[in-house]
């Protein structure tokens, strides 16, 4: 076989860096023909980026370094260097990368880096940019999104959050109600009740290290009751607290539904009366007013579950299946009568039983429920009464009655509530009722309570469909500091914290570099009130210039006179 000679075999080499000057190849000859083989050529490193490619001494010397150890470097080698430190000049090559260690090949030579190594591609620079790894294996993409369900909070959707929950927090506090909160890791055990419900199927839960079944909190009563319980009858009543948890359920996603949301929980403790219902739904339609909301946009439905604890009575359902019976009958509003079967067989009840309960709870009135139930119905009175105190609290327009109200969680034993849109368009936007056997599911005594949640998800769907939701778009500042020029930086920070003092907003600009046509468009897209301009001219006389961005008009300022003026400037 013949065998090419080893100028040839360099020559080929030499084409190929030509043809692909971003790859940093490494030549070597077969043993049988250059004696003592070629030294490889190694990727330059940082400081040889530094010196010019084209340095004749520099080449002249690899070469006579090469036969002064024995061998022979052709010319070719010299422009394979040449080459290799022309690309890296170029911004191809690697400013700083281990050199390949060679491997022996089966002829006793030295193996090529571009036949040994598959991946060198990768490894190569691309632009200007050095790899990301020496490793043949790539870094995975990091996936930005947040998981399935769940948010990012940028600034404009923080300052929206934060909106709500001031309102939120504004109405609790006309109520006289105590803000109070609880770890959003709570024992699996606090929400595994055994009555079908679908909040246990939808657990985010967990074994923790130590062996502990653990879940993030789905909904907040049940950490109130163990807080409750946890004083064992220490803590003063009647108990009035609102809070503004993050829940988790793992569900189908819809308009307003997420697997994570806020909701603001109102809750009574120790009141036995309807008048802890009326209360709360008196704040209820307070939230809805003050957010610019009407009883034409909202309604909140109303009923009992002693309702369907007579009913259930009358048919000769007994007491410990009410709780059950009431689950599988809320879920009748999303699926038929036939899809909850099986789970009508497993509490031992007739398909007749739901049809006759869900035939009264198809009443529109509370007189026509009341016909169908025994005479001097308590679960009546009460709804009666209820509605008599919103007439009261002149809120009785919000509230409808309807009888196939039930609410899906086990722990409700009487007045149930559910607000909803009047256009049909989305799903319930805040629920409660009265759950006065909670504490005893716990192991407790029996405490009279009632509360609703409030998700924060559906309620700004609805803002936005009707147009009332402020935008969020401008950070509000109340000043922007400027300074005309770095020499004039340090009097800008003094400027600032002047402003600051009298408890005023200010954003400082850092980079006193920049143009006044910047910063002026900078106030203007954060809705920024002042813009405050630290000038030689003006600043050597005491003075600082000020626009008020909201008219456009522009006056000078007094130094000392600026803490009082920036107090006054919001007062018009």
């Amino acid at each position: 076989m013949r065998i090419p000679p080893p100028s040839a075999m360099f020559l080929a080499s030499a084409t190929t860096i030509l043809l692909h000057r971003r790859i940093v190849v490494v030549v070597s000859a077969f043993r049988h023909h250059v004696s003592p083989p070629l030294q490889p050529v190694l990727r330059p490193t940082s400081s040889s980026l530094r010196r010019s490619s084209s340095s004749s001494s520099s080449s002249s010397a690899s070469a006579s370094s090469a036969g002064r150890s024995g061998g022979r470097t052709s010319d070719i080698a010299v422009l394979f260097a040449a080459e290799v430190t022309a690309a890296a000049g170029d911004g191809g090559a690697s400013a700083a990368t281990k050199p390949t260690k060679p491997t022996t090949g089966g002829g006793g030579g030295r193996s090529s880096a571009a036949v040994s190594d598959g991946d060198l591609l990768a490894k190569t620079t691309v632009g200007n940019k050095p790899p990301a790894s020496s490793s043949s294996s790539s870094s995975p993409v990091l996936d930005a999104n947040p998981p399935k369900g769940t948010r990012d909070f940028y600034p404009p959707d923080m300052r929206l959050r934060s909106w709500l929950f001031g309102i939120w927090r504004d109405v609790a506090s006309l109520y006289g109600f105590a803000e109070y909160d609880a770890p959003v890791l709570e024992s699996e055990s606090l929400y595994t009740r055994k009555a079908g419900e679908e909040v246990t199927s939808q657990l985010y839960n967990f074994v923790d290290k130590g062996g502990r079944g653990v879940a993030l909190r789905p909904e907040m009563t049940p950490s109130l009751a163990r807080m409750v319980m946890a004083k064992g009858g220490g803590l003063p009543m009647p108990l009035k607290w609102y809070s503004i948890p993050q829940c988790w359920r793992y569900e189908r996603m819809t308009r307003g539904r997420r697997r994570e949301h806020y909701q603001w929980n109102m809750d009574v403790w120790g009141v036995g009366g309807i008048e802890a219902e009326a209360e709360l739904l008196s704040a209820m339609v307070t939230f809805f007013r003050n957010v610019g909301l009407g009883s034409d946009d909202v309604g909140i439905k109303i009923n009992s579950r002693g309702v369907i604890a007579e009913v259930l009575s009358g048919l000769g359902v007994p007491e410990g299946k009410f709780a059950a019976t009431c689950v599988l009958v809320d879920k009748l509003e999303k699926v038929p009568l036939d899809a909850i079967q099986n789970e009508l067989a497993e509490l031992g009840l007739e398909r007749s039983t739901i049809e006759s309960l869900t035939s009264v709870m198809s009443n529109a009135t509370i007189e026509s429920v009341s016909a169908v139930l025994p005479p001097g119905s308590v679960a009546m009175k009460q709804l009666s009464d209820l509605l008599d105190l919103c007439d009261a609290y002149g809120i009785r327009d919000w509230i409808v009655f309807d009888a196939s109200v039930v609410r899906g969680l086990a722990y409700y034993t009487g007045i149930v509530f559910e607000a909803f849109d009047r256009r049909g368009i989305l799903r319930a936007i805040a629920g409660g009722g009265r759950y006065d056997r909670l504490l005893e599911t716990f192991g407790g005594d029996p405490t009279p309570a009632a509360g609703f949640g409030f998700g924060d998800a559906v309620i700004i769907e609805l803002l936005r469909d009707r147009n009332v939701l402020p935008s969020f778009d401008g950070s509000g500042f109340d000043f922007v500091v400027f300074a005309m020029g770095t020499d004039m930086y340090k009097a800008a920070v003094g400027v600032a914290s002047t402003i600051r003092a009298e408890g005023r907003s200010v954003d400082l600009i850092l980079e006193p570099e920049r143009k006044a046509k910047w910063v002026f468009k900078h106030a203007s897209r954060n809705e920024a009130r002042y813009c405050v301009i630290v000038a030689g001219d003006e600043y050597e006389n005491g003075e600082v210039v000020v626009k008020d961005l909201s008219v456009g008009e522009q006056r000078t300022v007094r130094m000392d006179a600026l803490g009082d003026w920036a107090k006054e400037a919001f007062k018009s």
